[in-house]
């Protein structure tokens, strides 16, 4: 087992029933893209992004209406028992909406701001200081979310002027990564004089960069102890998402700076918006920083497996297991940290499957139609015929049911990552 990541230090904040930094497991927050105006769409896509594992979820309140319609939102949820906290996204004019629709105050578990969007001059002191205000009121936690393509202008030109007076003055890309430091640390400071507590501050400097923002969290974690929401602004479509987010977080998470984190997927037309949370999970899940549902091992496939067969068990495994984590999680405690390996041949199958709690190794293209099925590192049965998906997927079952019972001793979360050797004759070794 590789050494625990350690975390940076950070003050704790609770935003409703889940609690952000100071050792709390790294949230999950996802963002609906419906209108917020229409009601009963928003309630179904954030019971959906709730089911799908979002621990907060943010909504759009930009107009009048859409203010109004929070409280209801909120009710409709509680009705559906699903206590996920929602989060007002606010920008230009939330301090008119706080300030006349106090109800939809009341029904958010926390505010956003954009201090890049709350006004200019004297205007955007007022206007912050409203929004800061009603969070004070109402006792709501606030993230203060700066972002690049909306930073005050007005301090980037303060912050080029001064740069320009240095003898070796900053490039241009250093001097915005700063100003949006400046920012947030600034806005901060400011909420805390107004009244808000200190621990009721998360930041974010949000970028599309992967360097930029990696360079940027570096900065603001050594020079801050308010827990920090990490995600690119614009993570971009499909793979290019995944794969940007991945990179930037990764190297983030590893150092121990985030602790909440949303994934920025632009999804497809009519496409799934829980993607960004699966993907989000999927990204601390294979960092062993959280368990969310067990999770299946299969290898790519090579031309040793020109059949199908193995592809379509080990999606339709871990479809399955996912499916089946709302009623496995209060039942089978632990059960998330499983690892179920299913593998194309005899190649790597075998010992593949010695390392999961339960795996099996199908045969490949033109092998024995065999699979053995190998259970805490043991081989438990070989399965035959035609049935081999629905036989293994009901031994799944069975080792859950049996293993992660209420009461019974933890199972370890990672099983020892070696798999046993005897020598044969001298310069031989083989595995059992």
């Amino acid at each position: 087992m590789f050494d625990q990541i350690l975390r940076r230090h950070t003050r704790q904040v609770r935003i409703g029933n889940v609690l952000v930094g100071g050792g709390a497991p790294i949230m999950v927050q996802s963002m609906t893209n419906t209108d917020t105006e229409n009601i009963s769409a928003t309630v179904s896509q954030v019971g959906a992004l709730a089911k799908a594992g979002s621990e907060v979820v943010r909504i759009t309140v930009n107009t009048m209406e859409a203010a109004r319609a929070v409280p209801k939102i909120r009710a409709a949820l509680d009705a559906q028992g699903l206590d996920v906290p929602l989060v007002g996204d606010f920008h230009f004019n939330g301090h008119k909406l706080l300030t006349e629709v106090p109800d939809c105050a009341m029904a958010l578990a926390k505010l956003r701001i954009n201090p890049g969007n709350v006004g200019h001059g004297s205007k955007r002191d007022d206007q912050f200081g409203a929004m800061i205000e009603a969070a004070v009121r109402f006792d709501k936690p606030v993230r203060i979310g700066v972002n690049w393509g909306s930073l005050d202008p007005e301090l980037i030109a303060r912050m080029m002027d001064e740069n320009g007076k240095l003898d070796q003055p900053w490039g241009a890309d250093a001097v915005m990564r700063e100003a949006l430091i400046v920012s947030a640390l600034e806005s901060a400071a400011k909420a805390e004089k107004i009244g808000l507590a200190g621990d009721k501050i998360i930041l974010s400097c949000k970028v599309s960069a992967v360097q930029d923002l990696i360079a940027v969290y570096r900065n603001l974690a050594k020079r801050c102890d308010y827990p920090l929401h990490l995600g690119l602004t614009e993570a971009g479509m499909g793979s290019k998402g995944i794969v940007a987010s991945t990179a930037a977080l990764s190297v983030l998470l590893q150092e121990g700076i985030g602790d909440t984190i949303r994934i920025s997927l632009t999804p497809e037309p009519n496409g799934d918006r829980t993607r960004e949370v699966i993907v989000a999970q999927e990204i601390l899940q294979t960092m062993g920083l959280r368990a969310f549902t067990p999770m299946v091992a299969a290898c790519p496939g090579c031309g040793r497996t020109t059949s199908t067969y193995f592809q379509e068990l080990a999606e339709k495994i871990q479809s399955y297991l996912r499916d089946q984590m709302p009623v496995w999680k209060g039942r089978y405690p632990g059960v998330e940290d499983m690892h179920v390996a299913v593998m194309g041949c005899v190649v790597n199958g075998p010992g593949e499957s010695k390392l999961a709690n339960i795996g099996i190794s199908l045969p490949g293209s033109g092998e024995r139609p065999v699979a053995p099925v190998y259970i805490d590192g043991e081989k438990a049965v070989t399965l035959k015929g035609d049935r081999i998906a629905e036989e293994f997927q009901s031994l799944v079952d069975e080792y859950v049911q049996r293993t992660y019972v209420p009461g019974a001793a933890p199972k370890p979360k990672s099983r020892k990552k070696e798999i046993p050797i005897k020598v044969v004759d001298q310069g031989t070794i083989l595995s059992n």
